[in-house]
């Protein structure tokens, strides 16, 4: 733990220490605005993690059972993007990789294969109105920040990092955009066809199956507003409306509302009896960004999970947890352990499993005159059982390619509570990261 605390405390030094950096002279270049028929970039980055664990947290129960990891862990993670694209006559080729590395108290570990290329497809603009693409490429629908009820082909985002890059899916797609004069200025239609098959999109849902989906947007008052569909059989059919306005210059409203036909859920109960039910789920969203005259933005969302666990189901799976600890201890029995992890991949452990959520979000541009330095504080708050994280962070972009972030995030929560039963009580990291 001390070698912990003294490695982030060094790290801390040198970020601090970064201020001291002179602001550079500006040069403009013409020749760095003029468009080019190709791009090539991406960033490297470290970010050590420290991880305070609480080991009387359900969670940390069901994962570490057989383990014995003391007070904290260290990880360590590192990531290289690259992203390049190529442009000739209608035709354009885009790639975005993410090569990772981890090393835990798990060992060494990287990204699978067939998981590195993030994006990568053929686009064809045949006419100004019209494109295609064909290829892995990350649909980003809904206009929530750190939710999207409505982004029926996506993965989901991370709210405590929601501007973190999303993985695609394999998929082709059309756009259709068309101008008019009047309150109506833009109409746009997005068909999507969406296979899922062996190895190929296959961690969507249900294999064999070909799926279709759309997105009709509307500019209409000034008022962005798009109605969404997905079908086919790997998932549920859904339906779904998002807009976003601006009701001042520095005031937004956003909202997303989706209807998800014949949900299904996967419950188990106290005594370890598991359960499944079909059920029409209604989720939606609503928040606002503000910014103020002195640059502090704030972000507020309410969202309401319709597929997710209501607070007693939660608790009698953090229950079942505990007796199946109980058994392990009593005899080193661990059936109810491994029973209650079969329910949590992809169930009770994805993000957001309950049914309520508040999202707070706000951060301060250059306070006290401090130049490319950006504080900010996030939580997000269960509303079913009052539990939250609390993640305060320090940006600092004044050196030149080079972004520095320190970040803790804090879980506050009382027993068989979603946060309060993590695995962790906190956890520290830095994130360095070079833009070339």
């Amino acid at each position: 733990m001390k070698k912990g605390l003294l490695f982030f405390l060094a790290w801390l030094i040198i970020f601090l220490g970064s201020f001291a950096f002179a602001e550079e002279e500006y040069k403009f270049d013409l020749s760095e605005i003029e468009k080019k028929p190709y791009h090539f970039g991406g960033y490297v980055e470290l970010r050590p993690v420290l991880f305070g664990l609480d080991r009387d947290a359900s969670l940390y129960k069901l994962k570490l059972f057989n383990r014995d990891e003391g007070k904290t862990i260290e990880e360590y993670n590192g990531r290289l993007q690259l992203e390049g694209s190529l442009e000739k006559g209608i035709a354009r080729l885009f790639v975005k990789a993410n090569f990772d590395l981890q090393y835990s108290y798990l060992g060494w570990e990287h990204s699978e294969p067939k998981r590195m290329i993030y994006e990568g497809y053929l686009s064809l603009k045949p006419t100004p109105s019209l494109s295609f693409k064909f290829g892995k490429q990350t649909l980003l629908w809904g206009k929530g920040y750190a939710f999207n009820p409505v982004a029926f082909v996506s993965r989901p985002k991370d709210p405590d990092d929601p501007e973190l890059a999303i993985e695609g899916y394999i998929s082709a797609s059309a756009d259709y955009i068309k101008s008019f004069q009047g309150p109506l200025k833009t109409v746009s239609f997005t068909p999507v066809i969406f296979p899922v098959y062996k190895d190929v999109n296959d961690d969507f849902g249900t294999v064999n199956r070909l799926n279709f989906a759309a997105k009709l947007y509307f500019l209409f008052y000034d008022t962005d507003i798009d109605f969404l569909a997905m079908t086919g059989g790997s998932r549920t059919s859904r339906v779904g409306f998002d807009f976003s306005k601006n009701i001042t210059t520095n005031l937004e409203i956003h909202g997303e509302f989706a209807f998800i036909n014949n949900q299904k859920s996967r419950v188990i109960d106290s005594q370890g009896n598991i359960s499944e039910a079909k059920f029409d789920a209604k989720s939606y969203l609503l928040g606002i960004r503000y910014l103020t005259a002195s640059e502090t933005t704030f972000i507020f969302e309410y969202y309401r999970n319709g597929t997710g666990f209501s607070h007693l189901e939660m608790k009698d799976y953090l229950t079942f947890i505990d007796r199946g600890y109980d058994l392990f201890l009593l005899n080193g029995n661990d059936s109810l352990l491994k029973k209650a992890a079969s329910v949590t991949e992809g169930n009770y452990g994805r993000i957001n499993p309950s049914k309520d959520y508040l999202y707070l979000r706000i951060s301060q541009k250059e306070p006290f005159n401090i130049l490319y330095f950006t504080p900010a504080i996030t939580t997000i708050m269960n509303l079913n059982d009052r539990s939250l994280s609390l993640s305060p962070e320090l940006l600092y972009t004044g050196i030149k390619n080079l972004e520095i972030r320190l970040k803790g995030i804090g879980l506050l929560g009382g027993r068989r509570t979603e946060f309060g039963e993590k695995q962790n009580d906190y956890r520290v990291e830095l994130r360095v990261r070079y833009y070339f």
